[in-house]
């Protein structure tokens, strides 16, 4: 009878799919030293030519599973192929989301970048402007299902007969963002024949239906895994705190360098997340914002500038309505929403260390996808939630579901954080709080729109025949932005309980943040992050009196 040892299979390695030796060299530049589950799944299945209907979890590897293979067979047909032609079509439901399939396409032919070339056509520039990128028939053309089409109306491209994959990726979402009109007008336009690929995070009736739609006798790869990383590798912490104290809660934290790491913070609203970046600012904490009222150049910077190391701390608003597009055209609103904008889904947020849930997800999914951010790959990450007395029905349902997919009978652990041992922060925040009115937000969210309008590339000719509108932006009526104190942004000594200051070393020298590697790409990045203890949330309980 064979052992354990010999039954277990060891994980392949890249070289072992025989792929050609560039995507190798590329892997290796990535860092990657040997492929995820669904990675080791799928590869073979598409190099094999099968269609296949991709399930994992968000971090699992998804978008290299289906990109390794397409350039791969991309290489292969230039050896025989006599012009240049559009291979492959990969379809995405929001910029940001193409915006990273691109990069990903990009880091893999890094050494074959002039056999295998990549379009990102989803930015809202001219058509006009894209279609003599196109008229040069790249290999790979990533775009929103409702770009492309208007391409292909505009007669800007044709692939009735070149085109030999389709990619949908976040399938799950194609419908939901309101694109199932588009997706079925697209199909008009494919050649007969085609390998079509779909990957997503859960295997809803919307998923189902395109499968029926685009899908040939498709190999299905369905991991069976929880919906998040294992608790050894993701910690799930509760902390009660009433509306009032959140802030001063989040304001300690953060001060006395209790979360470390990169880290996304949550609320539910667009105006939460500039009052919080406000209340934030007071007390010299950076950060940056991201949600859909945002253009799409403004939310790709900030994703970039989070991954970078320009800013530690990113909030997010994960708006019910970009689940639920359709509910919104049922209430009249004068705010204008980007459809093709995603926060807590797919965007690929790198080396997060820690996910704090400011106002708890309103459902079972979003507390998923938003946990999802963190304890990517094989990185260690926790999920921080706020709960307040409203709120903990929410949490009830969330705990009770994830109960079902672990073993475990306590999957959240409590955060013991006594606020009364830290009075001076509450004290001090709850003036900042009340600093930032409606006001302050309304024309900090207004500021914004005004300097991405400056930058806008689309303006730049016409401000330059007409500097005295740009002098009118940059001179409007002074703004109702929130005083900033000096003091505030040193936390002194008396205020810090004894405790706290044997705990964390306070008042010793802070680490600098080291820019120079960060900017250094990603490996810097890596290094920088995971070489933080196994749990980036410092589990602290404050003795008791």
């Amino acid at each position: 009878m064979a052992s354990e040892d010999e039954n277990e299979e060891k994980p392949k390695n890249f070289y072992e799919f025989e792929l050609d030796d560039r995507i190798l060299k590329g892997i290796a530049q990535l860092g990657w030293l040997e492929p995820t589950l669904i990675q080791e799944k799928t590869i073979p299945l598409l190099l094999e030519g099968k269609d296949v209907l991709i399930r994992a979890r968000t971090g699992s590897g998804k978008t290299a599973a289906f990109i390794i293979p397409l350039i791969q067979k991309i290489l292969m047909s230039k050896m025989t192929q006599a012009k240049q032609e559009i291979k492959g079509l990969v379809l995405a439901p929001s910029k940001e989301l193409c915006r990273q399939i691109h990069d990903v396409v990009v880091s893999l032919t890094i050494k074959c970048h002039r056999e295998v070339n990549c379009l990102d056509v989803s930015p809202q520039v001219e058509l006009s402007a894209q279609k003599p990128l196109l008229a040069e028939k790249p290999d790979i053309v990533v775009s929103t299902p409702g770009r492309i089409l208007q391409h292909l109306k505009a007669n800007n491209l044709n692939f009735k007969r070149s085109l030999d994959t389709l990619i949908i990726d976040e399938a799950d979402l194609i419908f939901s963002f309101g694109y199932e009109d588009e997706v079925k007008q697209l199909l008009s336009f494919l050649p007969t024949i085609y390998q079509a690929v779909l990957a997503s995070a859960t295997l809803s009736e919307d998923v189902l239906t395109l499968k029926k739609l685009v899908l040939h006798n498709p190999a299905t790869l369905k991991l069976e895994e929880p919906p998040l990383a294992p608790p050894s590798q993701l910690s799930h912490y509760t902390l009660a705190a009433e509306e009032n104290d959140k802030a001063a809660v989040l304001y300690a934290l953060l001060k006395l360098h209790l979360i470390r790491g990169k880290s996304i913070i949550f609320v539910n609203t667009v105006d939460r997340c500039y009052k919080l970046k406000l209340f934030l600012e007071q007390f010299g904490i950076p950060t940056c914002v991201l949600n859909s009222e945002l253009p799409a150049s403004s939310r790709c910077r900030a994703v970039t500038q989070f991954n970078s190391g320009t800013y530690d701390i990113i909030i997010a608003s994960d708006e019910k309505s970009l689940e639920e597009p359709y509910a919104v055209k049922q209430k009249k609103g004068k705010r204008r929403k980007d459809k093709e904008s995603g926060v807590a889904r797919g965007i690929d947020f790198q080396f997060v260390s820690n996910v704090i849930n400011f106002d708890f997800p309103l459902d079972v999914n979003s507390y998923i996808h938003r946990a999802g951010r963190t304890a990517r790959g094989k990185n260690q990450g926790t999920s921080l939630n706020f709960i307040s007395l409203r709120e903990r029905a929410l949490f009830q349902e969330v705990e009770n579901e994830l109960k079902k997919s672990y073993s475990h009978e306590k999957v959240f652990k409590t955060y013991e954080f006594k606020l009364e041992e830290v009075e001076g922060f509450r004290y001090r925040s709850r003036d900042a709080w009340k600093a930032v009115t409606r006001i302050a937000v309304r024309e900090a969210r207004l500021k914004e729109i005004k300097q991405e309008v400056i930058n806008c590339e689309k303006l730049k000719s016409y401000f330059d025949d007409n500097p005295r509108d740009l002098q009118s932006l940059r001179q409007d009526k002074a703004l109702h932005t929130v005083k900033l104190q000096p003091h505030l942004r040193d936390v002194p000594d008396y205020i810090v309980p004894p405790s706290l200051k044997r705990l964390i070393g306070f008042g010793k020298r802070k680490r600098k943040f080291n820019r120079e590697a960060a900017a250094s790409g990603a490996t810097a990045a890596k290094s920088k992050y995971q070489a933080r203890a196994s749990n980036p949330l410092i589990s602290l309980s404050i003795p008791k009196k």
